[in-house]
């Protein structure tokens, strides 16, 4: 899954308006490992089932928004803390 440059570059936290920049795969899989193990919730508190593709990291670190079949899912309630999957900054 490939997300364009130039699209990266307009991207932003629709929170914070920060920049987003692209997970680590090393990340996902451990995102991915969680949800199968079912325990991840995004921020409205629903489990999730299905692994994610790819996501996109908040510059601070805190969140990273799904991105499923090649679409960014920026919506605040969608996003996953990354504190409860164990990424530390």
């Amino acid at each position: 899954m490939m997300i364009s440059g130039e699209l990266l570059n307009i991207l932003c936290c629709p929170e914070t308006k920060q920049p987003v920049s692209l997970a680590d795969p090393n990340l996902l899989a451990q995102i991915n490992l969680r949800i199968q193990q079912g325990n991840v919730s995004n921020r409205s508190g629903r489990p999730l089932e299905n692994p994610i593709d790819a996501g996109l990291i908040c510059k601070d670190g805190t969140y990273l928004y799904p991105i499923q079949e090649g679409v960014p899912i920026l919506l605040i309630d969608e996003a996953i803390a990354l504190n409860e999957v164990g990424r530390h900054e």
